[in-house]
């Protein structure tokens, strides 16, 4: 798996109940400016047109202060009325005593105060199971 590097819409069925879609970043990836609008245009029509998402997970870096990319997204994702959470990636990358202050800090610059937001690590692997219970919970209610 490229992770960070997504350019185009993956599918990916996990035990043959649901499907995780890993749509394209905008983060750090090295796109021209044209393809980054032909990204973000192909990712949004797939929002727009797809009345079968249970739930969004925003990914977010947690050692950085949020974008403008990261702002204008979780704002399209708040206005989806779509269930969503937001995974702080990166956690195994800072202090596991400084993650609920990056968190925190996050929550701030975001203005999140009711969204969940969760701390991860795909690399590592670190607190997938507080994780993988919130999404198994969400998915369950819907």
């Amino acid at each position: 798996m490229n992770l960070g590097k997504t350019r185009q819409i993956n599918f990916y069925n996990i035990d043959n109940s649901f499907y995780f879609v890993d749509l394209p970043g905008y983060g750090y990836s090295k796109m021209s400016k044209q393809e980054q609008e032909k990204v973000g245009k192909f990712t949004e029509e797939y929002l727009v047109k797809r009345d079968t998402i249970s739930l969004i997970i925003f990914l977010i870096d947690i050692r950085h202060k949020p974008t403008e990319n990261d702002r204008l997204m979780y704002s399209y994702v708040m206005k989806s009325n779509l269930p969503f959470i937001v995974l702080a990636n990166k956690s195994d990358k800072i202090a596991p005593t400084k993650v609920e202050s990056y968190v925190e800090d996050l929550k701030k610059e975001l203005g999140i105060s009711f969204s969940i937001i969760l701390p991860f690590s795909s690399e590592k692997k670190v607190y997938t199971d507080s994780v993988w219970e919130k999404i198994e919970e969400i998915l369950s209610n819907s």
